[in-house]
């Protein structure tokens, strides 16, 4: 944010030619001419609000006055003479002035342009030296809150191209697949799909490399930075990344918890892919406590990436504490049946024998999604097991 002057010198009025006044009936039949222009501060900023007028008695008597929008600029109509413009800020006191500029002709027909600079050294000098100390201070900050304001505008450009590079990776194999048609070899489809991500990962890295050279301090370009090596599997690289973020995050003035509980689940899920559960366990922990409004998203994230390593034991415990956060939701149903139902045996007559708490794992999933991606399957193991179906579910019609 820029600094604005808390002052602007006011200058005495210089009494000069008598005032007179313009009757209606006068301005009718007088011609006139139009002015316009841009009021300027002394640090070179556009001057918004206050008031331009014109006079001709040095401003005891303002003839006519317009209002300075809050682009500085201001524009107006006036008989045909000669007169000062004057500029008066909202709180300048009667009688007093901030700026002028004399001898200005308005002819008839005409639109001049009469600008009021008061970063000008004439204006300038007339400050004392504490204002103008004052002034050059301002300009100072001013131009370090613009340099500021330039670096943040360019990464929240490169964040938003991050953003988008995100939903391309998490749509890649649909849009191979639309893109090679259904009938495509399912290794050109996966070839495909990885140069896809291989790309985009090469490229959210390198912005938030070149990011994080400006803005060393700013924990968010960091986990975006250790999404993008995670999503590499330079997993060591990444740790050390999301680790950075939780520091500066937490040591910030007023921590993120969403920030910090997106490079906690990073963590969990690099230690959840490299086998090492008991930390995955404490990280998404962690992440879910730091954000409570996202933690069943967090903790539904570790059961789905220890079920995709096939994990068992880990994708039923997680599915668990899941489970907890959010009990409506099927998917949790179906992780925790799958991590269970390895476990299951064959019994003398060849039927198949659920462990403890599968089938009621199972039965909830159809309970709560009839019709679900996994209805059918669900449906079949229970079966297999010699279980009624007593959900809401309906085997498809055959044909």
């Amino acid at each position: 944010m820029k600094h604005k002057l808390s002052f602007l010198k006011s200058l005495p009025i210089v009494a000069g030619l008598l005032a007179f006044a313009f009757s209606p009936a006068f301005m009718q039949a007088a011609a006139t001419g139009k002015v316009h222009g841009h009021v300027t501060n002394p640090t070179g900023e556009a001057q918004g609000k206050g008031t331009v007028s014109l006079t001709q008695d040095g401003g005891n008597t303002l003839l006519f006055t317009f209002n300075v929008d809050t682009s500085g600029d201001y524009t107006g109509e006036a008989p045909v003479g000669t007169y000062d413009v004057v500029y008066r800020a909202p709180d300048t006191a009667p009688k007093l002035i901030v700026d002028s500029v004399k001898n200005v002709k308005i002819t008839a027909g005409t639109d001049i342009v009469v600008d009021l600079d008061m970063s000008r050294p004439e204006y300038i000098k007339k400050l004392t030296p504490d204002q103008q100390k004052a002034l050059e201070d301002l300009k100072k900050q001013n131009a370090a809150a613009i340099q500021a304001n330039q670096v943040i505008n360019h990464a929240n450009a490169d964040l938003k191209q991050v953003a988008d590079d995100k939903k391309d990776i998490e749509g890649a194999t649909a849009a191979v697949q639309q893109q090679l048609g259904a009938n495509a070899p399912h290794a050109d489809v996966v070839a495909k799909v990885a140069a896809i991500k291989a790309a985009k990962y090469a490229d959210i890295e390198t912005v938030m490399t070149n990011d994080i050279k400006v803005m060393p301090n700013e924990a968010l370009l960091y986990t975006n930075l250790g999404y993008a090596q995670s999503g590499e599997q330079k997993y060591d690289d990444a740790i050390t990344t999301f680790k950075k973020a939780i520091d500066l995050e937490k040591a910030a003035k007023k921590p993120r918890p969403d920030v910090i509980a997106v490079a906690e689940s990073g963590l969990g899920e690099i230690y959840a892919r490299t086998g090492k559960v008991p930390e995955a366990n404490a990280a998404y922990d962690d992440a879910a406590k730091d954000d409570p409004t996202r933690a069943a998203v967090q903790l539904r994230n570790e059961a789905i990436i220890f079920f995709q390593m096939n994990n068992s034991q880990a994708q039923v415990a997680a599915a668990d504490e899941a489970i907890k956060a959010n009990p409506n939701d099927a998917v949790l149903y179906y992780i925790k049946g799958q991590g269970l139902v390895v476990n299951a045996s064959v019994d003398s007559k060849g039927i198949m024998v659920l462990p403890p708490d599968c089938m009621a794992a199972y039965q909830k999933y159809l309970d709560l999604a009839p019709t679900g991606q996994f209805a059918d399957e669900v449906a079949g193991i229970l079966k297999a097991a010699g279980q009624k179906v007593t959900t809401s579910y309906h085997a498809p019609k055959s044909h």
